[in-house]
C-alpha cells in the first residue's frame, strides 16, 4: 500500500478539515478482547505495518522506528505497553502515529475501526483503584456508548521520555 493509500484509508475514517468537529472524537482501537479510544485530534496517520528497525537498549515495549515519508517515527507496541500477551502481526494489525508534544510517535494496535463522538456528559473518570494495573494509569476516562464502555487512552502519559528522545524532528 502506498503513502497515497494509507492517507486515503484514514480520510475514510475522519476528516481533519474542522477542528471543532474533532472534538469529543475518538478513534476506535482493538486490543484483543478491548476497545480503546484516541482522541482523534492527536491522531495524525494510520498505516499498515511495515518494517520496524530495533533499537537497542530500550524497553520490550518499543518495537524501534519506522521512516514515515522521511520523518523517523518510534513505534510502541500497545499490547506490550499494557502488560498484555504478544500476538503475531497479520493484515489487520496497524500503526496510529500520533502527535505528542509536536513529536510523532507510531503505536501498534491490533486494528482500528471507526471513528466514534463521545460528548463530555458520557465520559466518566477512571476508577480510582489504579495504582497497579499500568492500564489504567493511561486511562483518562471511560466514554459511553449505549451500553457499551470504551477506555479512553491519555496518550501523553504512554509515552516516556524514551521514546520522545528517539524522535528526531
Amino acid at each position: 500500500m502506498s503513502d497515497k493509500d494509507q492517507t486515503t484509508e484514514m480520510d475514510e475514517l475522519f476528516d481533519e478539515s474542522d477542528e471543532e468537529l474533532q472534538e469529543n472524537k475518538y478513534l476506535m482501537c482493538k486490543l484483543g478482547n478491548e476497545v480503546y479510544g484516541i482522541n482523534i485530534q492527536n491522531v495524525t496517520d494510520i498505516i499498515e505495518l511495515q518494517k520496524i528497525t530495533e533499537v537497542p537498549d530500550m524497553p520490550e515495549y518499543v518495537k524501534g522506528v519506522i521512516n514515515l515519508r522521511g520523518q523517523v517515527i518510534p513505534v510502541i507496541d500497545l499490547r506490550l505497553r499494557f502488560g498484555m500477551e504478544a500476538r503475531e502481526y497479520d493484515d489487520r494489525t496497524v500503526v496510529t502515529v500520533v502527535n505528542v508534544h509536536n513529536n510523532s510517535i507510531g503505536f501498534i494496535i491490533d486494528t482500528a475501526t471507526e471513528v466514534q463522538d463521545i460528548p463530555d456528559k458520557n465520559i466518566d473518570p477512571p476508577p480510582k483503584f489504579q495504582e497497579k494495573d499500568v492500564k489504567k494509569r493511561y486511562i483518562f476516562g471511560l466514554g459511553k456508548i449505549d451500553s457499551e464502555v470504551i477506555i479512553l487512552l491519555d496518550i501523553e502519559k504512554l509515552v516516556g521520555e524514551k521514546e520522545l528522545s528517539l524522535n528526531t524532528e
